[in-house]
C-alpha cells in the first residue's frame, strides 16, 4: 500500500502527510494497516511528524476507540505531554481533551507534574496551542491556595495576548481559580484589575468579535460585577454599531449601574430612547425601569424621565414606559402614584397586549382613586372576547378588585366580566380563575378581600440573571460556543456518548472569616433576585397549599386569615352561581346540599364548583370505609391474589422534559397484604429539590398515604432517591370515571439559594421559589401514556399523565 511505503519516507513532510490521510480515511481495513505506522510515527525523531501523529490518534480513537486502547495508542499520546517540543505538547493536550469529551472515563489524570510541564510549553506555543492547554488546565483544581496563586501568576501574561480566544482562555482560567481564594485577599483584588484591560480591548476589534466578547463579559459581570464596576463609558453604545451589539452593551450596562454612575447612565439611555431603530428604543425604556428599580436613589429621576417620554406621544415608547411604570408601582408602593392621571390620558392608544395589561393592574390596583376606573376598564371590556389572554386575565382580576373596593356601582360590571369568563371563553385559565372569583365572591367577601387585595411582595432588579448553577457551569466554558448560547453544551450538542457538566469550585470564605456580604446597592455585592414575568398575573389570585405538614403552612393554620363565616346574607351574586358552577345549591356558609366543604374546607364550598375545578371532590357524607387490614374490595377490582409480596417493574411516569427536571419512576407492590407504592424520584434539574410530598384524590378504591412520603431533602442536581410508600384503604371512596383511575399528586418545592420562604401552591408573582406539582392520573387499563402535563407555581394545570395501575 502506498500509504505504508510514504509512512518510511525520508522526508518528514511527506511521512506526517502519509499518515494524516491514512486517518482520515474512515475504512476499517485501512484503520488495521494505520496501527503500525502511527506507531511509529509517535515516536519519530521529527516534531513535524510527532505533533501530526498526535492529532491522528484522536481520529482513530474516534472511529474505534477499543483498537486504539489496545493497541497502546493512549499511553502513547500521554507520554507526548512530556515531549521536549511545545507544538507536540499542545497537540497532543487537543487530542487527549478530545478524546476525554467522547469516553465513558477520565483520560487524563491532571496532577502538578504535568500542570507545570504544560506552563513550561505555553510560552512557546502557536495561539492555538496555548488555547488548548489552557483549556486543560482549567480543568485542574489546584490543592492549595499557594499552587492556586502560582498558576495564576503564570497564565496572567497571556492576558496581553493579540489573539482573543488566548485572552478569553486565560480569563476562564483566572475566573476558576479566583473562586479557591479569598474573595478580599490582596492578590485576588490586584487579579481583578488586571482583568479588566484586556476585556475592554475586545471590545475595540471587529462588529462579531465584540459580540462574542460582550456575551462572555455578560456572564463576568454576573458573577463578577466588580472587574468591570469602574468601566462603564467602554459599554455606552456607538451610532455605527450594530443592532446585536448596541442591545449586549444595554444590558451590560443595566448590570453594571450603582448610585455612582446612575446619572451617566440615565442621560445615556434618555438619549437612546429618541433613536430611530425600534426594538434597541424599547430596550433603553425599559431600562430606565430597571434602573429605578435596582438603584433607589435614582427611581425619581427615572420615573421623570419616563413622563418626558410619554410626552413625545410616540406610541412604542408610551406603551414601554406604561409597562415599566408597573413594575415601578410595584418596587414602590404608594409613592408615585401621582403619575397615573398621566398614564390615563394614554389610554386609548394603547394596542399592545403588555402595555393593556399593565394599565388595567394599575386601574385596579388603584382604583379608589381613579374616579372612573369602571368607565376604563369597561372600554377594555368592550372587546373582551377579540383580545389577548394575558389582556383577558388581567381584566378579570382588575374588576374584581374594583368591585371589591367599590361594590356599589359595579356590581353589574363584575357580573358581566364573571360571565363573559366562565361562559363564553374557551381558555381553561381564564374560566377556573372566573370560576374561583366566583365561588370567593358568592362565600365571603371577607375572605375575597384578604385574597384578592392582599399585600403584594416587592420586587427587584435583575430579570434575566442565570441561575447561579447555570451561570458557575457558563463559566467554565468562556471563549466556547456555550457562553455565546448562554447555554450549557448539552443543550445544542447532540451526538456525545459522555458529557461531564463543569461546575466552578465551591467559594472560598474571606479573609474576615466569613462569606463576603452582599448589599443590593453596592457593585458586585448584591443579591440578586427576580421580576416576576409580564404574564405571571395569577398572583393576583390565590395562596392555596395542599396542607402538607413538611410544606407551607396554610393561611387558617397560621393565623393569618380567619374560616370563613357562616352569617347571612352575603351571597353578592345572587343564585346564578351555582347554576353556572353545576354544583347542587349553595348556602352562605359554602356548603353544598351534595356534602361537606371541598378543597380548601367548607368556604370553598362542596362537590361541585372549586373542588371540581382544582380536581380534589368533596368528603361524600355517605362514602363507605374500609378498615385497615381489609383487602376484600381491592382484591376484588384488582384481581389481586392474597400473596405477601409482589411488584412489577417500575415505568417512567414523568420524564425530566416534561416534569421539568423531575423525573419519577414508580410501580405498585403488595408486602403483606399492604398495597405499596414503589417510587424512583431523581432530580434531573440544575438545583435541589426538597419538601417531596403525595397526596391521592378519592378514589374508587379508597387509597390513602398511610405515613408521609420519605425522601432525601434536599435531593442534589442527578441524584435519585428510591421510596415506599405504603398505602391505607380507609379513605372515603368517591366513584371515578372511568373506575379503574387512581389520581396522585407529587408536590416538591424548588428553593432559591437567595430567598429561604415557603410558597405556596397558588403565590403572589414576584416570589423566587417555583412550586412545582405533578398530576399523575393511573389507570387499571395497559394503554400507553397519553398526556403529560404540571401544575405550576401560577397555578395552571397543563394536563394529565396516563399511566398504570398494573398487577
Amino acid at each position: 500500500m502506498i500509504f505504508l511505503q510514504d509512512c518510511d519516507d525520508p522526508n518528514p513532510l511527506i511521512r506526517a502527510l502519509a499518515v494524516r490521510t491514512m486517518g482520515c480515511i474512515r475504512v476499517d481495513k485501512i484503520t488495521e494497516y494505520l496501527c503500525d505506522p502511527l506507531r511509529k510515527c509517535l515516536k519519530d525523531e521529527d516534531p513535524y511528524v510527532r505533533k501530526t501523529a498526535a492529532v491522528c490518534v484522536a481520529k482513530l480513537y474516534d472511529i474505534n476507540p477499543t483498537l486504539a486502547e489496545d493497541q497502546g495508542f493512549l499511553d502513547a499520546l500521554k507520554d507526548l505531554l512530556s515531549d521536549s517540543n511545545p507544538m507536540v505538547v499542545a497537540n497532543a493536550v487537543a487530542a487527549l481533551g478530545e478524546i476525554n469529551e467522547t469516553s465513558p472515563h477520565p483520560i487524563i489524570d491532571m496532577n502538578t507534574v504535568m500542570v507545570n510541564k504544560l506552563l513550561t510549553a505555553l510560552n512557546e506555543c502557536t495561539e492555538w496551542g496555548q488555547v488548548f492547554i489552557l483549556d486543560c488546565v482549567a480543568n485542574y483544581s489546584p490543592t492549595d491556595e499557594r499552587e492556586a496563586q502560582g498558576i495564576c501568576e503564570r497564565v496572567s501574561p497571556r492576558l496581553a495576548h493579540a489573539n482573543a480566544a488566548v485572552v478569553l482562555s486565560a480569563v476562564k482560567v483566572l475566573m476558576k481559580l479566583m473562586e479557591m481564594l479569598p474573595s478580599d485577599s490582596d492578590f485576588v483584588v490586584a487579579l481583578s484589575k488586571k482583568l479588566a484591560p484586556p476585556l475592554v480591548t475586545l471590545l475595540s476589534a471587529e462588529p462579531e468579535i465584540q459580540y462574542v466578547a460582550l456575551r462572555n463579559i455578560n456572564l463576568i459581570v454576573q458573577k463578577k460585577p466588580d472587574i468591570l464596576q469602574h468601566e462603564m463609558k467602554v459599554f455606552f453604545v456607538k451610532y455605527n454599531d450594530p443592532i446585536y451589539v448596541k442591545l449586549e452593551k444595554l444590558d451590560i450596562m443595566i448590570r453594571l449601574a450603582s448610585p455612582a454612575n446612575i446619572a451617566q447612565v440615565l442621560a445615556e439611555l434618555k438619549e437612546y430612547a429618541t433613536e430611530v431603530d425600534i426594538d434597541f428604543v424599547r430596550k433603553a425604556v425599559r431600562a430606565i425601569g430597571r434602573c429605578a428599580i435596582k438603584v433607589e436613589q435614582s427611581a425619581e429621576r427615572c420615573v421623570s424621565t419616563l413622563l418626558d417620554l410619554i410626552q413625545t406621544k410616540v406610541n412604542y415608547v408610551v406603551q414601554e414606559a406604561i409597562v415599566v411604570i408597573k413594575d415601578i408601582f410595584r418596587k414602590y408602593p404608594n409613592k408615585y402614584e401621582s403619575i397615573i392621571s398621566t398614564l390615563c390620558e394614554n389610554l386609548d392608544t394603547l394596542d399592545e397586549p403588555d402595555a393593556k395589561a399593565s394599565m388595567i393592574w394599575i386601574i385596579g390596583e388603584y382604583a379608589e382613586r381613579i374616579e372612573n376606573a369602571n368607565e376604563l376598564l369597561e372600554s377594555f371590556l368592550e372587546g373582551f372576547a377579540d383580545e389577548n389572554t394575558q389582556v383577558q386575565l388581567q381584566l378579570l382580576t382588575g374588576i374584581v378588585k374594583l368591585f371589591l373596593k367599590r361594590p356599589t356601582d359595579t356590581q353589574e360590571l363584575v357580573q358581566k366580566v364573571l360571565t363573559l369568563a366562565t361562559q363564553e371563553s374557551d381558555n381553561p385559565d381564564l374560566r377556573d380563575r372566573g370560576y374561583i372569583y366566583w365561588r370567593l365572591l358568592s362565600t365571603d367577601p371577607v375572605i375575597a378581600k384578604q385574597v384578592v387585595l392582599a399585600e403584594k411582595p416587592l420586587i427587584s432588579e435583575e430579570t434575566d440573571c442565570l441561575e447561579p448553577t447555570l451561570l458557575d457551569e457558563l463559566c467554565c466554558h468562556i471563549g466556547t460556543l456555550a457562553s455565546v448560547y448562554h447555554k450549557p453544551p448539552t443543550a445544542f450538542i447532540e451526538g456525545r456518548t459522555a458529557v461531564t457538566r463543569k461546575s466552578l469550585p465551591a467559594r472560598v470564605p474571606s479573609l474576615n472569616g466569613g462569606s463576603p456580604s452582599f448589599d443590593a446597592s453596592t457593585p458586585g455585592q448584591r443579591q440578586q433576585t427576580v421580576i416576576p414575568n409580564q404574564d405571571s398575573l395569577i398572583g393576583d389570585l390565590l395562596s392555596l397549599d395542599f396542607g402538607s405538614p413538611s410544606g407551607p403552612q396554610s393561611s387558617y393554620a397560621m393565623g393569618s386569615m380567619p374560616p370563613p363565616m357562616t352569617t347571612a346574607g352575603q351571597d353578592l351574586l345572587g343564585a346564578d352561581l351555582d347554576s353556572l358552577i353545576g354544583g347542587g345549591s349553595s348556602d352562605l356558609s359554602g356548603h353544598s346540599a351534595g356534602g361537606s366543604g371541598g378543597y380548601g374546607g367548607g368556604g370553598y364550598g362542596g362537590g361541585g364548583g372549586l373542588a371540581d375545578l382544582v380536581g380534589f371532590g368533596g368528603s361524600s357524607s355517605g362514602g363507605p370505609s374500609l378498615a385497615a387490614g381489609n383487602t376484600g374490595l381491592l382484591g376484588d377490582i384488582f384481581g389481586i391474589a392474597p400473596v405477601s409480596a409482589y411488584s412489577v417493574p417500575k415505568q417512567v411516569w414523568l420524564n425530566p422534559g416534561q416534569g421539568k427536571g423531575l423525573e419519577v419512576q414508580g410501580s405498585f407492590s403488595r408486602k403483606n397484604r399492604q398495597v405499596t407504592m414503589e417510587l424512583t424520584l431523581t432530580n434531573r434539574a440544575l438545583q435541589g429539590m426538597s419538601d417531596f410530598d403525595v397526596r391521592l384524590n378519592k378514589n374508587s378504591f379508597g387509597l390513602t398515604p398511610a405515613s408521609p412520603l420519605n425522601v432525601r431533602s434536599p435531593l442534589p442536581p442527578n441524584q435519585s432517591n428510591e421510596a415506599s410508600l405504603p398505602l391505607n384503604i380507609t379513605a372515603d371512596i368517591a366513584k371515578q370515571n372511568p373506575l379503574t383511575n387512581l389520581q396522585v399528586c407529587f408536590i416538591t418545592y424548588f428553593h432559591s439559594l437567595k430567598h429561604q420562604q415557603d410558597i405556596p401552591l397558588f403565590f403572589p408573582g414576584g416570589a423566587e421559589e417555583q412550586h412545582r406539582c405533578a398530576l399523575l392520573c393511573l389507570s387499571h387499563t395497559h394503554a400507553c401514556p397519553v398526556r403529560r402535563g404540571w401544575l405550576d407555581g401560577e397555578g395552571r394545570l397543563f394536563g394529565y399523565l396516563e399511566g398504570h395501575f398494573q398487577r
